[in-house]
């Protein structure tokens, strides 16, 4: 019998996260448990891509594998759109090979983002009343919102710009090399444990890239 794949439910009171434990960004969202679980497997050839990336193997993932191993009571950030809370197994020690392999698929998340811009038209498709962001300006939202994510674990850095590939690069590299060294570390002060910080910047970068795409 395969191994179950663990995964945590947070529960606000308008929307339900269902993520993965041990696969940072493979996270996704539904207005009951069950369409946020749902919603997860539909999301699971898709997450693939990135662990191959990540040179990972990915389980071959059914709903009979699911295993819900922890329920966390949400809050406001849970029902605006992301995934608020540490999970239990966010608080354990991490080994160098363990946080090598959380950056690992972090890089291969942000990679993932960078080839869908690239092959993205630059207006996007609006939605009914014509609201929504174009490419560059999604692309742009994750970088701000990465600063503030580096803040959380105790990294300031600057943001920046959309077209500057080299200073995208530099910071993404700076963000990896502090992670890493958090190694085995608690969080800072109110900080945030590293596992919940990495899986929260794959949840957003991939939700960004895959958002690109269906509205290419």
């Amino acid at each position: 019998m395969a191994d179950p794949i663990p995964i945590y439910l947070e529960t606000g009171s308008k929307r339900t996260f269902a993520c993965s434990v041990e696969w940072p960004g493979w996270c996704r969202s539904g207005k009951t448990d069950q369409a946020a679980v749902e919603a997860l497997l539909e999301a699971a050839p898709r997450y693939a891509e990135v662990a191959r990336a990540a040179h990972k193997r990915f389980p071959k993932v059914d709903a009979d594998r699911l295993e819900v191993v922890e329920r966390i009571p949400g809050n406001g950030t849970t029902d605006f759109g992301a995934p608020a809370k540490a999970a239990k197994a966010d608080l354990e020690p991490l080994d160098r090979s363990g946080v090598t392999r959380l950056t690992d698929l972090l890089s291969a998340a942000w990679e993932h983002l960078d080839q869908v811009v690239a092959g993205a038209p630059a207006e996007l498709r609006k939605g009914p009343r014509g609201g929504g962001r174009d490419r560059d300006e999604v692309y742009r939202h994750v970088l701000a919102a990465e600063t503030a994510y580096a803040r959380s674990i105790g990294v300031k850095l600057g943001e920046p710009s959309v077209g500057d590939k080299a200073a995208i690069a530099g910071f993404r590299k700076a963000l990896v090399d502090s992670i890493q060294e958090a190694a085995g570390k608690p969080p800072r002060g109110k900080g945030w444990p590293i596992p919940y910080a990495v899986r929260r910047m794959a949840w957003h970068v991939l939700d960004h890239a895959w958002e690109i795409q269906d509205k290419s």
